[in-house]
């Protein structure tokens, strides 16, 4: 079976675009937002961030040639986008998981993400 047959890989897939869709059309209203939509925000990017850690991993142990073609599209966007090639996709993802938590404290405590 194809790794995008898969009826667990397509499901995940389908929440992503959907994720990314809603936090994509309130994106530029996050200043504005109270703190609690602050705080749903960044818990649905938390949510996003979780669900691509998955589908990377998902991809890096696939040997379906489509798997290993999306990772490796994955890889050179992450390239166009100012990271040196070589850079371990996963670390990038903990990171930005991290910096996620930092702005949900943020805004606990003062309302703002700054």
């Amino acid at each position: 079976m194809s790794f995008f047959n898969s009826e667990i890989v397509r499901a995940e897939m389908a929440e992503i675009s959907e994720l990314q869709e809603e936090i994509y059309g309130s994106v530029f209203k996050f200043p504005t937002m109270t703190t609690d939509d602050k705080i749903r925000h960044v818990n649905l990017l938390d949510k996003l961030l979780s669900k691509q850690q998955v589908l990377y991993t998902r991809l890096s142990l696939s040997d379906d040639p489509e798997a290993i073609e999306m990772k490796e599209r994955i890889t050179q966007s992450a390239i166009m986008m100012g990271m040196p090639p070589g850079t371990d996709m996963n670390i990038i993802l903990n990171n930005m998981s991290k910096m996620l938590e930092v702005m949900k404290e943020q805004i606990d405590k003062t309302g703002s993400d700054k």
